[in-house]
């Protein structure tokens, strides 16, 4: 697969790509009729994906996931010997030739690595990063945000993701693992309420000695947050440095490989609610401590002092000069905001030249990223995380492109001890390996750690799948040597296949910039200038007709009809929302489930990310809303009973204060009334619900589930890992379901359709 640079323009603040790639955003020319500048196109990293977890007026519960994975592993007991899941057998279906994201690195020195995924746990190579293997339980939580190796040969790895906004920084994690055998297995170690851990450093002199850096609950203000030290390897853990306002949480440490006793770190206050994201603030601020820890000092000396705007810092120390010091600041915006240099140690500082590749590649989220590294060898030699690598020769004063072959958005960079010129780097794409100090960059071939928003396969031939995955784009499983490959999009979203003719396929990136192609997916064509609209979800919802696949819905705030597969397209709603949210900068009010029914072609219900639902019963001419009797959440999914079209099922999402619930309800008479069935299921969002036969099957933030007879029962299906299951596709010629996970690709089994 062909791999261009990018170009990286700052507007207005915030960053738009140009060029095609097959890696990461397209950048495509956004359509006239969203009436939104261009800028506010290139939105954070699966916002949506976030949002729709927490809408409402509430905050996550921290402890609602593990309550829900609890409530899991007691089903599984229960229900064990019932015939209908004691044959379920997952099959994975891949991919592992596209990557995902990764967070942090650790290596062995002889060429294992292991590398921490952000909704797929750690994964082991023994080749030098050519190909990775699962090194982590699934019956642990996926999203691991941190990872080291001590001088004892013992693998530390912190749960959570420290980078928020999107993607699996929706899951929280559940503390500090250790495993002294390589990854094989792991033990707790304490920080089980830290919810998200940003570094985590180990003494080079004392194995026993820890330091970790906690962020903490993005949500709740207080609770296990800033760094923490342990003296006796992970038994006990006292905080050694907290943050100046409750939402202040450690992001960064580093310490000094010639006198570890100096140690370094910078706090960074922030949190999100459903209707803000303050991702700045006074707690957020650099210090400095000379006795392991024990106590510190603020970092001042030509550094700005604190304000409301002041945001994410990342600090580097330069291990062949450890008084050589790097501090960059982002702005509460996430836009860069400053890059300083100390020479003694932090004692003074010097800010360095502004510089526009710099400033560019943070443009928007540069809290996504939040790292620089220097070369062992070189104190000069400096790196720095964007949406880019950057790399500047001289020690900040200028800066270009450290890789032009890479994937986007960066998270963590090694080099390994007694290879010069050999270093790895991990970003949305996965991992990547130089040998000669940069000049050329090679992907690991093996990496199953995809996070996949959708699924599909073709009617004819179950071999041919399509998903939509975060920041890897619209991806197919045949067309390509080497299986599956990237055919379209930035972020990959909704992926379909023509369920009569398997050439004619459909992917959508972000904000519903979808396309169409005739062959297979070599190339397509763009219509979201043929359609009507004026917001558009993250993931906007297209959907084929149930009786007739030339006929298409799509939809922004309005309902979209094509009549020729998605060739030309016209409204048939007004907008059905209640209208935009109060911040424009977040796309709100807008469609997120469309259901034609089959057996009466002029009904199509629809759901919205305000908690609105409505149905037609003339094509469109009239609409009804139908939310008496539903909570007021973001409609994940609706489908409609292919034999009778009264018959309508919908599920919600959005945790609230005091309620998490599942949220799943039939109506038996076209939405009028509505009834709950969420019965056995654990109270965790619901993303998607099928119907086969008279079955049921949802997927779940927590796994599968199935009810034999479409009602309050709910089996788990067991034998898949612990991370969010987003999207189900049912393939009835070969009686096999198909689920798309957040982190760990797509799997697929037979089930018996009665």
């Amino acid at each position: 697969m062909s791999r261009r640079p990018w170009i990286w323009l700052a507007v207005a603040g915030l960053v738009v790509t140009t060029g095609t790639a097959a890696v990461g955003y397209t950048g495509r020319e956004p359509d006239v009729a969203t009436r939104r500048p261009v800028a506010q196109i290139r939105q954070d990293p699966g916002e949506a994906m976030l949002a729709q977890r927490i809408a409402g007026d509430s905050v996550v519960d921290a402890h609602s996931y593990e309550r829900a994975r609890d409530r899991l592993r007691q089903l599984a007991t229960r229900y064990a010997g019932r015939a209908e899941i004691s044959g379920v057998a997952w099959r994975s279906e891949g991919p592992t030739t596209i990557g995902g994201r990764l967070e942090d690195i650790a290596s062995d020195g002889s060429g294992t690595l292991w590398v921490a995924a952000a909704g797929g746990g750690v994964w082991r190579s023994r080749d030098g990063g050519k190909t990775f293997q699962r090194s982590w339980p699934d019956s642990l939580t996926q999203a691991v945000g941190a990872l080291t190796r001590g001088p004892d040969g013992v693998l530390w790895a912190g749960t959570g993701e420290t980078g928020p906004g999107g993607g699996s920084t929706t899951f929280a994690g559940t503390g500090l693992y250790k495993s002294a055998d390589g990854g094989k297995t792991w033990s707790r170690s304490g920080l089980a309420d830290s919810r998200r851990i940003a570094e985590i450093l180990v003494d080079p002199g004392n194995a026993n000695r820890l330091y970790v850096a906690v962020s903490g609950d993005l949500f709740k203000p207080g609770g296990t947050r800033g760094v923490y030290r342990s003296e006796d390897a992970g038994r006990t853990w006292s905080r050694v440095l907290a943050g100046a306002t409750p939402t202040t949480g450690a992001a960064d440490i580093a310490i000094d490989p010639k006198n570890p006793r100096n140690l370094y770190a910078t706090l960074w206050d922030h949190q999100r609610r459903p209707d803000l994201r303050q991702y700045a603030g006074i707690g957020s601020r650099a210090y400095k401590s000379t006795d392991g820890g024990g106590t510190w000092r603020e970092l001042a000396g030509g550094l700005p002092a604190p304000t409301a705007d002041t945001g994410r810092l990342a600090i580097a120390l330069a291990p062949s000069d450890p008084s050589r010091l790097y501090l960059m600041r982002i702005h509460r915006l996430g836009n860069f905001d400053g890059l300083w240099t100390s020479a003694d140690a932090g004692a003074s500082w010097t800010r360095l030249p502004d510089n526009p590749v710099l400033s560019s590649s943070q443009s928007s989220y540069g809290w996504w990223f939040g790292r620089m590294w220097v070369s062992p060898a070189d104190p000069k030699d400096l790196w720095a995380a964007g949406v880019p690598l950057l790399r500047s020769r001289d020690g900040g004063q200028t800066w270009g492109y450290g890789a032009a072959d890479i994937h986007a958005d960066q998270h963590a960079m090694l080099w390994e001890n007694g290879r010069p010129g050999r270093m790895y780097v991990a970003n949305d794409g996965g991992f990547y390996r130089t040998n000669d100090d940069g000049g050329s960059w090679t992907k690991a071939t093996s990496e199953p750690y995809t996070q996949y928003f959708t699924v599909d396969v073709g009617e004819q031939d179950p071999g041919r799948l399509v998903g939509g995955a975060q920041d890897n784009g619209c991806s197919r499983s045949y067309g390509a040597p080497e299986g599956w490959n990237v055919f379209d999009c930035g972020d990959g979203l909704e992926t379909l296949i023509n369920p009569v003719n398997q050439n004619i396929v459909y992917s959508c990136s972000q904000y519903g910039y979808c396309s169409r192609s005739t062959d297979g997916g070599e190339t397509s064509r763009g219509f979201i200038r043929a359609t009507t609209s004026t917001r558009r979800n993250w993931k906007a919802p297209l959907e084929f007709d149930p009786g007739n696949p030339q006929i298409m819905y799509y939809a922004g705030n309005i309902l979209n009809r094509s009549a020729d597969g998605g060739v030309t397209w016209k409204p048939i709603s007004p907008d059905l929302t209640e209208g935009e949210g109060p911040d424009p900068q977040y796309s709100f009010g807008t469609l997120t489930s469309v259901a034609p029914a089959k057996s009466d072609p002029n009904r199509i219900y629809i759901g919205a990310d305000d908690g609105t639902v409505a149905v037609t019963r003339d094509g469109g001419a009239h609409w009804t809303k139908i939310n008496a009797g539903l909570p007021d959440r973001w409609v994940t999914r609706l489908r409609v009973d292919p034999a009778n079209a009264d018959v309508v099922y919908i599920t919600l999402s959005g945790f609230r204060s005091g309620s998490d619930a599942a949220n799943v309800f039939r109506s038996t008479d076209g939405g009028t009334t509505w009834k709950n069935i969420s019965g056995t299921l654990p109270n965790a969002p619901v993303n998607d619900i099928v119907q086969a036969g008279h079955s049921l099957y949802v997927a779940s933030d927590v796994g599968v589930f199935y009810s034999p007879t479409g009602g309050s029962l709910w089996l788990p299906m067991p034998g898949l890992p612990e991370t969010a299951m987003t999207e189900l596709r049912v393939h009835q010629p070969s009686r096999r379901l198909y689920v798309s996970s957040f982190g760990r690709g797509i799997y697929s089994t037979r089930i018996g359709v009665r």
